[in-house]
Order: structure tokens, then sequence, then C-alpha cells
């Protein structure tokens, strides 16, 4: 199981995907560009050590990653569906792709997605953060698998 993050703005939200994958045994694909250079002290303040216990992939765009992830199965997980992501059935080798926090994935990207996917959440309310969208959907997806860790 992976996660994707598709041109992420906010350092601070990847530092934390990055720990959620190093805690969950999750790998982490970033497709650039992103909003804030990679060797920025913020990523690193959230990830804190753990990003040495995670697997790291950038890729210079979204062509470069869809090219590398091969016949892997990409569920993105967005506002615009109406699929539950908890009725949802996750497979083991699945990418789980969130798009950028200020507008998630462009409709060419959304139509190449083998899946579209919502966490459900209040009406009153637009989104959830990046990583706090991540750790539910990685949760849910190794609790189905029977994938998760300890």
């Amino acid at each position: 199981m992976r996660i994707a993050l598709f041109e992420p703005e906010i350092a601070g939200n990847v530092g934390a995907v990055l720990r959620l994958g190093a805690c969950l045994g999750a790998g982490v694909d970033l497709i650039e560009p992103m909003g804030f250079v990679w060797d920025d002290r913020r990523v690193r303040r959230a990830a804190m050590d753990y990003i040495d216990h995670v697997e790291v992939t950038r890729h210079a765009g979204f062509d470069a990653f869809r090219a590398a992830m091969g016949t892997r199965r990409l569920v993105l997980f967005t506002t615009k569906s109406s699929e539950d992501a908890y009725a949802f059935r996750f497979q083991p080798d699945d990418v789980l792709l969130f798009g950028k926090e200020s507008a998630g994935v462009p409709a060419e990207v959304s139509a190449v997605c083998e899946a579209r996917v919502r966490l459900p959440m209040r009406p009153q309310v637009r989104s959830m953060n990046l990583a706090t969208s991540a750790a539910l959907a990685l949760g849910e997806a190794l609790r189905q698998t029977g994938t998760l860790p300890g």
C-alpha cells in the first residue's frame, strides 16, 4: 500500500504523512511540483526522525508517477465523489492518492484513477486536513486488507 500526494503545498502536511507512512509501513510518493523546497526544515520537524523509516519517492510530474506505478490501482480521495471510503473494498497494493490542499486534482488526473472515494464528514464543512485524511484512509485500507502492523 502506498500514499501519493499530488503537488502538495504545505511542508508540515507532507512531514506528517511521512511519519504516518513510517508508522504504518506505507511508502509515500510525492508528485511535483511541490509548494515548498524539499529540504524545508518544516518537513523534517513534522516527520522528526521517522523520515528515516519511510520509503519516499519523488516524481517529476503526474505522468512520471503514473508510469512508475505500473498496473497498481489508483484510488483517489476526493470530496467530489459520492462513494463512501468505508464501503469501498481496498486491495493490498492500492495507491491512495490525495490532491493538493487548495484545489485537489485536475479533472484529467481524476479521470485516470480506477476509483474515486470520499471520506464521510458533516455537510457544513468543506474538507479535512490532508494528513488527517491520509491517516483515516490508510488506517481503513490496512484494516480491510489485514495488513495493519503489530
